[in-house]
């Protein structure tokens, strides 16, 4: 299973930290591990005798289950640590829990978002780039407020299997009515890899819910070396026609993420999603789309205010493979930043 780059030690804050030579050959290595755990077949045991502490501020449903299954897996094993059991709260140093994991382990990955940061922009990029500041292993981003990077690889691997070859096709992010708050990660993930890769990204949001701007200049950039695209619009509906690939999900106006969800008030940012209940990826929005097209989503996703039940259980619907993808990709970015033996 030798591999054509070299990734050992080396953290992933973000997609546009890895080339596009490397990012391919992630996909690749995943590619084989999913051929060969489908396939009944034994994955080898790269990451035997390693340890993994995945330290979570934020609850999650897939990421821990993907890195936990994918270091069992690999022949390793995952230490789940709850932030709030952490000394940290008493007032230890990111600096201090870095170095002891360092000399504990091989790998730490972090996962600091949302309501464990008040949903304040840059703070949880903030915390992990400490840990990657001061840990001598690699450091995995599991998801921050600005950056998942393994969710963008994961789905960069789906729309492929999918669609086949992506330059050129349509990828439409549309914001989406939610009663909840949700953050930018997974939206600015797909946007600087799909840039990358050479698709023409749409991003259809209502008025005060623009993403990061120096992101979407990094985005810009991307779609201009790749052959891509770029755009932003505030019609959704004029956004879908002729779209290969619908990723239907809410996030917070710009607004709150500059101050915090306390002091901006959850209520009436709520407030001002009401206004647009009606962006809801519906069938009838679906039936807009390319022939070919599919739908994705990071998930959770929340059925009948994000997108139907229709749309997320229908043919176009690809959720679940993603999902699982996941799991694939996850135990090549284990793999190709702490095992040796890949490179021998």
């Amino acid at each position: 299973m030798n591999v054509k780059v070299d990734l050992y030690g080396r953290d992933l804050i973000t997609t546009q930290d890895w080339s596009i030579e490397e990012i391919g050959e992630t996909i690749r290595l995943a590619r084989e591990f999913k051929k060969r755990y489908r396939g009944g077949e034994e994955v080898p045991k790269l990451l035997d005798g390693k340890i993994f502490y995945a330290i979570f501020y934020a609850p999650s449903t897939r990421t821990r289950a993907a890195f936990e299954s994918g270091m069992s897996l690999l022949g390793g094993h995952m230490a789940y640590i709850d932030a709030s059991t952490l000394r940290i709260r008493f007032g230890e140093r990111i600096k201090d829990v870095a170095k002891m994991y360092e000399k504990y382990g091989n790998g730490i990955g972090v996962r600091c978002l949302d309501d464990a940061i008040d949903y304040k922009y840059g703070l949880g990029r903030w915390a992990i780039m400490e840990y990657a500041r001061y840990a001598e292993i690699p450091v995995i981003n599991m998801a921050c407020c600005t950056y998942h990077p393994t969710q963008a690889i994961q789905d960069l691997m789906t729309v492929e299997e999918k669609l086949g070859k992506i330059e050129g096709k349509k990828y439409v992010i549309m914001w989406a009515y939610a009663s909840k708050l949700r953050g930018l990660c997974s939206i600015q993930a797909e946007l600087l890899i799909m840039t990358r890769f050479g698709m023409d990204v749409v991003l259809a949001h209502p008025p005060g819910f623009n993403i990061d701007p120096e992101i979407a200049r990094i985005a810009k950039e991307n779609a201009d070396r790749s052959g891509g695209s770029f755009d932003e619009t505030n019609d959704f509906k004029s956004a879908i026609d002729g779209a290969h690939v619908v990723f239907p999900r809410s996030w917070a106006s710009w607004k709150l993420l500059q101050v915090g969800a306390s002091k901006f008030g959850v209520r009436r940012e709520l407030e001002i999603h009401r206004r647009y209940k009606d962006w809801c990826l519906t069938q009838e929005l679906v039936d807009r789309m390319d022939r070919s097209g599919i739908v994705t989503h990071v998930l959770p996703v929340l059925r009948g205010e994000e997108a139907t039940d229709e749309v997320m259980d229908g043919s176009r619907s690809v959720i679940y493979e993603q999902a699982e993808n996941g799991l694939y990709v996850k135990m090549a970015v284990l793999a190709l930043t702490m095992s040796k033996k890949l490179y021998e």
